[in-house]
């Protein structure tokens, strides 16, 4: 199968060369939908071989994804960001994918990793639609956080792409968006509200956040949105100061399905913060005991699976007064993240203990 490479862009000339020297080992041709560059962007998307195409921005990020799509002629299109990075180890797993995807296959979809750790280990992650098929009528939706609703035969990979930006953007580009629909009058429902919601949450609007997840978990929407709408719901009541309801949130999430890492985690907080260790011990266990359902298509967060209830337990068993197995969270915490500021400041504790590894 043959792979068309569609993007939208714009004053990308600082990353854009990036993603494409990946792009090119596996893309059978580039499409560039450039919406306004004043910089380098259309030279650079030149210079690797691209087709470059202008459209005016309405505001519509579904509308200019569209657009590319539309240009594409190969098997498949696939979506990239400019400041999206294909490793090279991925660059050989999609290669080889174009050899043995089944013609069958609709959609693939591949894990999309916006945050990591100093060594490159996923901290933040969720699968998206990747590769879709060319002339089966897939279309994107959403003026802003734009989707393809998952549809026909789908396809889970292995290959990982990563989100590597550079530099601060526009940060009030989507709220900005959602505003003027609001104002426009047009109603917010589903994902749409949902995501309103998080960018009123990430601009630290928390009333207005909290108001808007409330209506959201009150309609229908998909249950993994319900699930983060009641993390995001915790949030916002515990930055404004309501700790036993940011509490209730999180429990209000095992309604949808089995609990999650990050909702037991921030029970573990919720109970530790109270000086309640055994609770807090309780609930960071059952962090640890869950696993991530990563096909789910959710947003995980990694370290609420390991690192952070290992080293919390090592707070709360130290608290208890149950010293060994404080130090023994203290070294599984230490083999996640051996030069964090916790870790570092619980080694020179313990060793001032008498605690110290052999060798």
């Amino acid at each position: 199968m043959t792979i068309s490479l569609c993007m939208i862009v714009r004053n990308e000339e600082k990353v854009l060369g990036r993603c494409l020297e990946c792009g090119k080992v596996f893309a059978d041709e580039i499409i560039v939908v450039d919406t306004g560059s004043q910089d380098r962007t259309r030279e650079i998307a030149e210079e690797y071989g691209a087709k470059v195409y202008g459209f005016s921005w309405q505001d519509d990020f579904a509308a200019a994804r569209n657009a590319a799509f539309d240009k594409a002629s190969m098997d498949y299109c696939m979506w990239l960001d400019a400041d999206d990075v294909v490793t090279e180890e991925n660059q050989k797993r999609l290669v080889e994918l174009k050899e043995t995807l089944d013609k069958n296959t609709d959609m693939v979809m591949m894990r999309y990793v916006t945050a990591e750790d100093e060594d490159g280990n996923p901290l933040f992650s969720y699968y998206r639609e990747r590769l879709v098929k060319n002339g089966k009528g897939f279309r994107w939706e959403g003026r802003v956080h734009e989707v393809i609703t998952p549809s026909g035969n789908v396809a889970y990979s292995d290959i990982e792409i990563n989100h590597r930006k550079q530099g601060p953007g526009d940060g009030d580009r989507n709220l900005r968006i959602y505003e003027r629909m609001i104002q426009e009058g047009e109603e917010l429902t589903g994902r749409s509200l949902f995501y309103y919601g998080r960018e009123l949450m990430a601009h630290k609007r928390y009333e207005e956040a909290r108001a808007v997840m409330e209506a959201f978990l009150d309609g229908a929407g998909w249950v993994e949105n319900q699930i983060e709408a009641c993390l995001n719901l915790a949030e916002c009541q515990g930055a404004l100061g309501h700790l036993k309801e940011a509490a209730q949130a999180l429990l209000r999430s095992f309604l949808y399905d089995l609990p999650r890492g990050e909702a037991c985690f921030g029970l573990g907080r919720y109970f530790q913060e109270l000086g309640q260790w055994a609770m807090a011990v309780y609930w960071y266990k059952e962090a640890l005991a869950s696993r991530p359902e990563a096909e789910h298509g959710g947003f995980i967060r990694w370290d609420y699976y390991g690192y952070l209830p290992e080293v919390n337990l090592c707070l709360c068993y130290d608290r208890m007064g149950e010293r060994d197995k404080a130090y023994e969270y203290h070294k599984k915490a230490k083999a996640w993240r051996p030069d964090s500021q916790e870790v570092q400041w619980n080694e020179t504790y313990f060793r001032g203990l008498g605690y110290q590894e052999p060798g």
